[in-house]
């Protein structure tokens, strides 16, 4: 009995076919991209949040970030779920929001800045407050550490306040046309006046900023895009950022490995935007962090793992199939 043959052609297709059904079956292999493109989390329905100028992950509580609204309001910090649901409110015993522009969190507690001076020079300081970050979220009313800052330089307005979560030093980057990035003592006083020293530029129109959670990078965002430095004056990455209505706030998830972002307005969506590759933190041995949602940051590395499985499960039943071919050919002939 003669054995049926596969002709060169006859393999080819069926190779193909098992490649478009490899990338139908397997989820993210035909649209590796998508994972890299800006999505809305949820939206801020809160309606005293209508003014979102300044964003901070916590670490302390998986899927918690705090926000605030901008000058002129109640010196209050909103911790919003992953939901965007607000979980507690955090009164600053002591503090005014004359014009809270920024806020960071540091080794020890949340740092709002009232560092806003939309005269360029009408204050002759501003001041930055610092509470503890609870250790059981709730809506509680806690006393605020108040630190007065000035410019070596002169007034500034400015909207950008960083905190380096290893070294606790203060940045702020101005808000202007020839911005600048300024860093803070060692240890903030909180007798007499700190005195900021300009170390580098800083990006057009800065309107915030957050350091990574392993203080190695750091994010300054404008109304159009934002940039990732190694170090002032050290650039080494742009993010694009989704348009909004006045975007205004940007921090790094508890991870480090994307970007949340806010805007002005009422019922404004919180976006989540990937750190570039060449921006992430370095991958530990240990543990993973957690991620914004509180969920194990492995898991991605696990999907990613079963679907090059899957692939490669695929790819090798096609060469199979191609050799089967191949010597039923030779044995045809």
């Amino acid at each position: 009995m003669k054995t049926q043959s596969m002709s060169p052609r006859s393999v080819t297709r069926a190779l193909a076919a098992l490649m478009a059904v490899a990338a139908t079956v397997v989820p993210g292999t035909a649209h590796a991209d998508e994972d890299d493109e800006p999505k809305k989390l949820c939206t801020i329905k809160d309606s005293r949040i209508d003014e979102s100028s300044g964003l901070a992950a916590s670490r302390r509580h998986p899927g918690i970030v705090y926000t605030f609204n901008d000058s002129g309001g109640l010196p209050q910090v909103y911790a919003l779920g992953p939901d965007c649901r607000t979980r507690a409110t955090l009164t600053l015993a002591g503090a005014r929001n004359r014009d809270w522009e920024a806020m960071a969190l540091g080794p020890n507690g949340i740092y709002v800045g009232d560092i806003g001076d939309n005269l360029d020079g009408a204050w002759p300081y501003v001041t930055v407050y610092r509470i503890p970050e609870p250790s059981v979220l709730r809506s509680q009313t806690l006393r605020a550490t108040a630190y007065r800052i000035k410019y070596a330089d002169g007034p500034r307005n400015a909207e950008t306040m960083m905190i380096n979560p290893r070294t606790g030093r203060l940045y702020i980057a101005s808000k202007a046309f020839n911005d600048s990035l300024y860093e803070g003592p060692k240890r903030l006083s909180t007798s007499g006046y700190n005195i900021m020293h300009k170390v580098a530029d800083a990006p057009f129109y800065a309107t915030d900023g957050a350091f990574a959670p392993d203080g190695r990078t750091f994010v300054i965002r404008g109304y159009w895009e934002a940039e990732i430095y190694r170090a002032p004056g050290k650039k080494i990455a742009d993010v694009s950022v989704p348009s909004q209505k006045q975007g205004e706030g940007i921090t790094f998830t508890a991870d480090g490995r994307s970007l949340l972002l806010s805007s002005e307005g009422v019922k404004q969506p919180l976006w989540q935007v990937p750190v570039p590759a060449n921006a992430l933190p370095a991958r530990t041995t240990g543990a993973s962090p957690a991620n914004s949602s509180g969920k194990d940051g492995a898991a991605g590395s696990t999907r990613g793992s079963k679907k090059f499985s899957a692939v490669s499960l695929v790819l090798v039943a096609g060469v199979v199939i191609l050799i089967a071919g191949l010597f039923a050919r030779r044995r045809g002939s």
